[in-house]
């Protein structure tokens, strides 16, 4: 599984970050300040600065659901989480076909994700659409959920036809760098879990973990 989608905030969260973005009225400006010489060419958008009362508290909560959710952790195993911000798209604004910096400030860039805010009946357009080697796919999820997905695909965001298309954006490093080897830990830990739920604890369940636990060691950072 290259890409990972899952309800991550509740309503009461999404209606806190909402009411706290939209008394945000000045922090707002041109996405383009932050992106690279690249994707600062198709950057179309606006963010809240980071450094930022609101945008420095709402990262917080953001980072401490992301740490609490065990299946996002097992999924990207994250040993740092950075560069959080939010955008705001309006009629007309759109982000071309890009691909984000392997090394940023903020951190190394191993996986990228989307928080979607907005209630997707309330815009038109504005889907995430993100390629691989062999197909692409459009992405337009319902407020509070996130997608991770790595951050060596090219991606882009589709023009805004209508309404307002409000995100969270950021990046995890991760404990291990390749999506195949972060693949076979996810599905060797989820198989894991399962039995565990199914039949309870095992010798056979204990050497599952004990395999996993060894291999992560291996290949990890």
């Amino acid at each position: 599984m290259n890409y990972l989608t899952h309800q991550l905030l509740n309503a009461e969260e999404i209606n806190l970050i909402k009411q706290e973005l939209s008394e945000e009225i000045l922090g707002w400006e041109d996405g383009k300040y932050t992106a690279g010489s690249h994707a600062s060419e198709v950057k179309n958008n606006l963010q809240l600065n980071r450094k930022s009362d609101i945008s420095e508290k709402l990262s917080l909560l953001i980072k401490k659901k992301i740490l609490n959710d065990d299946l996002i952790k097992s999924f990207s195993l994250p040993k740092h989480i950075h560069g959080i911000m939010f955008t705001k798209s309006l009629k007309g604004m759109s982000y071309g076909r890009h691909i984000d910096n392997a090394y940023m400030s903020t951190g190394r860039a191993d996986l990228s994700f989307t928080i979607f805010l907005s209630e997707k009946s309330q815009y038109e357009g504005g889907e995430l659409l993100i390629e691989n080697m062999t197909s692409e796919s459009k992405f337009k999820l319902n407020k509070g959920e996130i997608i991770i997905y790595p951050s060596t695909y090219l991606h882009s965001v589709e023009e805004v036809l209508k309404g307002e298309r409000i995100v969270c954006v950021g990046w995890i490093e991760s404990y291990v760098k390749s999506i195949e080897e972060r693949e076979y830990l996810f599905d060797l830990d989820a198989a894991a879990r399962s039995l565990l739920a199914k039949h309870g604890r095992s010798d056979e369940i204990d050497l599952i973990f004990k395999s996993y636990s060894n291999l992560l060691r291996v290949i990890s950072d």
